[in-house]
């Protein structure tokens, strides 16, 4: 199968042009601490209004599962405040949320990582795709 940056995908390996195998999994153990916006419009299309803001933290969670890659994510208090700000109906259309991948302490742990979701300092989402933040 032919990826876009000109190498071969062999299983869990790229093999790039300088002909050096780079193992895809040692990128997803990396901590790492990036910026997204997530449209809860969309998500929360058709969805009772009584059930709305607890649909938008399930989804947030979802969102975070598939872009980090962990299965443990865990949700701060102020993007919990900003979510029912408005009440339970009337959740914002758009968040700015930053997404970390942090290594999981925890001796008992299933996995090795976990996320960590909050509120973007920023919340100016025009113009902005997903930003990798220097911590």
């Amino acid at each position: 199968m032919l990826v876009r940056n000109g190498g071969f995908l062999f299983g869990r390996a790229i093999r790039s042009n300088l002909g050096k195998m780079v193992d895809k999994k040692s990128r997803v153990k990396d901590a790492v601490t990036r910026e997204y916006t997530i449209n809860l419009h969309k998500r929360l299309h058709k969805i009772t209004f009584k059930k709305r803001a607890p649909k938008a933290i399930k989804e947030i969670k979802k969102f975070a599962t598939k872009h980090m890659r962990t299965s443990d994510v865990r949700v701060d208090v102020k993007l919990n405040k900003a979510v029912w700000s408005r009440g339970i109906r009337n959740v914002p259309t758009k968040l700015r949320i930053q997404i970390s991948r942090k290594r999981n302490d925890d001796e008992d742990a299933k996995e090795d990582m976990y996320s960590y979701v909050t509120v973007a300092d920023d919340q100016q989402y025009k113009g902005k795709g997903t930003e990798v933040v220097d911590a």
